[in-house]
């Protein structure tokens, strides 16, 4: 069983930055692929990025290429999501997910653990 732990949320302006980090226990992180989702009021959760075992692959959506940057620390069992450029379409509850398997995916149900999330708030 996999606890994940979001930290990092808050309020910033539009065109600011934060970064978001979520520490992993109870497994073996390196097993698993990493991702971060996020879910606006009213809407359903989206994928916004995931990173492989190793860190080598990295996915995102088209909405966050070249503003977010995902990354991990297999030896501090945490991954990160660096956020620049933010908008106020990017405000949402922040999740980390982890997935027993070799690439991430963008459909929630295919993720087996997650955290509770960390909220995000981009003022305009």
């Amino acid at each position: 069983q996999v606890q994940l732990v979001e930290s990092g949320g808050g309020l910033v302006q539009a065109g600011g930055s934060l970064r978001l980090s979520c520490a992993a226990s109870g497994g073996t992180f390196s097993y698993y692929v990493m991702g971060w989702f996020r879910q606006a009021p009213g809407k359903e959760r989206e994928f916004v990025a995931g990173i492989s075992r190793g860190g080598l692959t990295t996915w995102y959506a088209d909405s966050v290429k070249g503003r977010f940057t995902i990354s991990r620390d297999n030896a501090k069992n945490t991954v990160y999501l660096q956020m620049n450029s933010l908008k106020p379409e990017d405000t949402g509850d922040y999740y980390c997910a982890a997935r027993g398997a070799t690439i991430a995916v963008n459909t929630p149900r295919a993720w087996e653990y997650w955290g509770q999330g960390t909220q995000v708030t981009v003022s305009s």
